[in-house]
């Protein structure tokens, strides 16, 4: 018989502690070895039952969970998985945590938490299995819905006949499509520092509630040389900027008379994900065809693999994460299990050589 996953649950809420426990102890290959209500009862709990899994509140007295995540990730590092609110100060608050090395979020309803927590239960239990064999980052202060159909990108852009598109020879008519998804909002930021002012446009997708993609484009704009902006509809796609996915909406790349432009679209989730990487790496082969680069960075399950496959045959260059700098090789790994990959490389390679092949 297997080891159990053991978790411990940290919040200061009870209802929220026994609603985790009961979702959590419904799956047989995970146990809730204790809680905790606040962090300093946590620190000598992780000690004496040293779980695999923490599920950390941001809100907390006595200690803020970013304060304490800040300090468990320098001394003991290990996967956590942290309980955000689904508000704008929730999204900085939680993209401030995977910065400082947590594996993934879980969002808490604001309202009917009781019934609404319950919908999530799927995808708790899978995100600490996930986070149970994930890799953990070290922190320094110098670190940089249920489950339904499993639809495919057919749902939003049926699959076109190969056609030759003529490849451009200048960077302005370049497009790099990136998708990602676990770990991905870090390794994004990784990519973009690395990226000049006067890049090809890039359009991204990354697995995100609807309330944090507005901040994360914020977050990634202050960080890069590159001009970022979460995608609006009939947005221009211009050389030296960056188009991001907008949470709950597919992110398509079509062609207008002067250009390429962004197109949100509101149909069903596709692999389960809105926004969807499968949807926008298919838009982008079908329109900017050898054109475009492809990259896969690191996240869970294989959304974007079809498409990058799509991309590749299409003529596209394209590159996937390695399993050693992902947190989660999921992704990638399915990309390249579809033969859609090009190169794999670390994560601090990905940058120069999507400049590269754009040059080529």
């Amino acid at each position: 018989m297997s080891k159990k996953i053991k978790v411990l649950i940290i919040d200061d809420s009870a209802l929220i502690r026994q609603l985790l426990q009961e979702i959590i102890k419904s799956d047989p290959a995970i146990e809730v070895v204790g809680t905790a209500s606040d962090p300093l009862i946590a620190r000598e709990k992780i000690k004496k039952l040293a779980p695999d899994v923490l599920t950390l509140d941001i809100e907390m007295p006595k200690m803020d969970g970013i304060t304490f995540l800040k300090n468990l990730m320098r001394l003991r590092p290990m996967p956590v998985i942290m309980i955000s609110t689904l508000t704008e100060s929730g999204a900085d608050a939680t993209l401030e945590s995977l910065a400082i090395g947590a594996i993934d979020f879980i969002p808490k309803p604001k309202v009917d938490v009781a019934n609404k927590l319950q919908d999530y239960a799927d995808d708790i239990i899978n995100k600490i299995k996930m986070a149970s064999v994930a890799r953990v980052r070290s922190f320094s202060d110098t670190s940089i819905p249920s489950v339904s159909e499993k639809l495919s990108a057919d749902v939003i852009l049926a699959k076109e006949p190969a056609t030759s598109v003529r490849k451009s020879s200048g960077l302005s008519g370049k497009i790099i499509a990136i998708g990602s998804s676990t770990g991905g909002t870090e390794a994004i930021k990784e990519v973009l520092i690395r990226m000049p002012a006067d890049s090809p446009a890039i359009v991204i997708t990354q697995h995100i509630p609807e309330a944090f993609s507005a901040p994360f484009s914020l977050r990634m704009n202050s960080c890069s040389a590159m001009t970022v902006h979460e995608a609006k509809e009939g947005q221009p796609i211009l050389q030296g900027n960056v188009y991001i996915a907008p949470g709950g909406k597919h992110l398509i790349v079509e062609k207008s008379a002067s250009g390429y432009v962004c197109r949100l679209n509101d149909g069903p989730p596709v692999n389960r994900h809105k926004p969807s990487v499968d949807v926008m790496f298919r838009s982008v082969c079908q329109v900017v065809g050898a054109n475009a680069v492809g990259a896969m960075l690191t996240g869970m399950g294989d959304d974007g693999a079809r498409g990058m496959k799509e991309m590749h045959d299409q003529g596209s260059p394209t590159v996937a994460q390695d399993e050693k700098t992902s947190v989660v090789w999921g992704m990638p790994g399915e990309a390249v299990k579809h033969g859609g990959v090009d190169h794999i490389l670390p994560l601090s390679k990905i940058s120069e050589k999507l400049l590269v092949l754009c040059d080529d």
